[in-house]
Order: C-alpha cells, then structure tokens, then sequence
C-alpha cells in the first residue's frame, strides 16, 4: 500500500506547469525551484523532482518513466510470489527421514 501524499494531486500539477514555464524564461530560470517553492510553502528539492519524474515521463530526460517504474514493481512482486511459493513446494516435496 502506497504512503498517502502531502499535497493534493490537483497543487501538484499545477506548481509543476508554473515551475517548467518559469524555467522557460532565461531570466528566471536561475533560482526559480526556491522561489517557488518558498512562495508556496513546498521543499524546493521536492519540487525539482516532481518536474523532474514528468520530464522523463515525456521523454525530455533520460530516465525510468513512472509507468515503467510501476510495472518494474509489479514484476518484482509477482517475482517475490512466485519464489515464496516454489520454495513451499520443494519444502513440501522433500521426503519426511
């Protein structure tokens, strides 16, 4: 189960479209995540990360992409599953001596 998130998914998207557009401006790109985040009361780091995450998931930046990430999770789960229950079996196959 995924940990609940500090800010409303709707604020989220919103910072992140002022932040990319201020990083457009060469006059404000320099200091524009602190300023922001300052005026908005979110940790300047979180808020690189976030456009960060939606660079890479539109294929601006190199990276994993949030869909890849999820199904990379779903995989080593399935993985962990399916060890778990191979080693039951050959637990439960070995003869009793």
């Amino acid at each position: 189960m995924a940990a609940p998130r500090k800010y409303p998914d709707e604020l989220r998207e919103r910072v992140i479209r002022m932040a990319v557009e201020t990083r457009r401006d060469p006059g404000t790109r320099v200091g524009a995540f602190k300023r922001i985040g300052e005026l908005l009361g979110i940790h300047p780091e979180t808020l690189r990360n976030w456009v960060t995450q939606v660079e890479v998931d539109a294929v601006e930046r190199p990276g994993t992409t949030t869909s890849d990430a999820q199904r990379l999770a779903e995989l080593e789960r399935e993985n962990r599953e399916l060890r778990r229950a191979n080693a039951m079996l050959k637990s439960a196959s070995l003869p009793a001596w």
